[in-house]
């Protein structure tokens, strides 16, 4: 007798038994082993999955990050730029605070204007050069007056009065001092806006806190009527030349206090001067403020104090701002030839 092996059809294995007969087996019979041989084929229940366990992983002993390593991990290198900018802020800091407290002039530091003089002190023209043998116009280049439009060259020699009041501005502890406005007769004035235009440049400069009203000891006040303290006086280039001045071939004004007159150049209203560089308000406003400076006691010029910084008020801006340019005109006189060089400024108190 032969023994059948087993044989395989579409519904499964048959398997042989003691008696001989074959019996079928089904795969849900069969052990897990075999089932995971089994080909792909559609569950009978579409819900039921079959889930295998996961296996456990083992625990790690981690680290626990410092909070310095946290900020690390989330900034990145900026993390240690910071510190560094730090670092370099205060190298900057001390650094600047040992440059303070010595005795160099700095650019920071407030112009000088000299010292007051007495009421009594002379009657002479204040506010130009010394007597000179008249070449110095030639040489001074800075103080040649700038390419521009016409003015007055010669005006009547009397002046008429710009209307206008103020209030009294500043402390005045010392000096309140009265001011009128005025255009000298045959000056054309349209040109810059009539005189009404003047009188407000002098009123709104001489009012400004960056004036010398700064200073408590003054104020000012305009009037025009009654006898003031002094007149501002625009005035013509021949009869400036008569009330200043020409020994030095250069348009000036001045302080004539024997006629208690600040005379304002004309041509120099117009043109301005070469060290301003073009800007003629802020030349407006220094030859307001300079020679209302002599007017009110700084009779002395000043030089300039600080290489690259501004100029006193009381230099003699209009020459130059170069105390070689200004030590030429007057080879005695306060300012050295020392090479250094100052940027104009049109105020007493340009940091108010």
């Amino acid at each position: 007798m032969r023994s059948r092996t087993p044989q395989r059809d579409g519904e499964g294995d048959r398997q042989s038994r003691a008696d001989g007969r074959w019996t079928p087996t089904y795969p849900d019979e069969r052990s897990s082993h075999s089932r995971s041989h089994q080909p792909l084929r559609a569950q009978w229940d579409p819900t039921k999955r079959e889930v295998r366990p996961r296996s456990q992983r083992p625990e790690r002993q981690v680290r626990k990050q410092s909070k310095i390593g946290r900020f690390v991990s989330a900034y990145g290198w900026r993390a240690y730029a910071i510190p560094v900018l730090c670092l370099v802020t205060v190298i900057v800091v001390v650094d600047a605070l040992r440059g303070t407290g010595t005795d160099q002039p700095t650019v920071a530091e407030q112009p000088n204007f000299g010292t007051l003089s007495d009421e009594s002190e002379g009657s002479e023209v204040i506010g130009v050069p010394p007597l000179a043998d008249g070449k110095f116009a030639e040489s001074i280049a800075s103080g040649t007056l700038p390419g521009g439009g016409p003015f007055t060259e010669t005006g009547a020699g009397t002046w008429r009065i710009v209307p206008g009041t103020s209030e009294k501005v500043g402390q005045g502890t010392e000096r309140e001092f009265t001011y009128s406005v005025e255009v000298e007769d045959g000056v054309d004035t349209a040109g810059f806006g009539g005189d009404e235009s003047f009188g407000r440049m002098v009123q709104q400069t001489l009012s400004n806190p960056k004036s010398w009203t700064n200073d408590p000891r003054f104020s000012f006040r305009r009037i025009d009527q009654g006898e003031p303290d002094f007149r501002v006086s625009l005035t013509s280039q021949m009869s400036i030349r008569e009330a200043c001045g020409y020994d030095i071939e250069l348009e000036v004004s001045c302080y004539n206090p024997a006629i208690d007159r600040v005379l304002i150049n004309e041509p120099r209203w117009i043109r301005g001067a070469i060290a301003f560089q073009g800007d003629i308000g802020s030349y407006r406003q220094y030859l307001i403020n300079h020679e209302v400076g002599h007017a009110i006691g700084y009779r002395e010029h000043q030089p300039c104090e600080a290489d690259g910084g501004l100029a006193p008020v009381m230099m003699q801006q209009t020459f130059g701002t170069a105390n070689n340019d200004i030590a030429k005109l007057d080879p005695e006189g306060v300012v050295p030839k020392n090479g250094m060089e100052c940027n104009f400024n049109p105020w007493p108190f340009p940091r108010g």
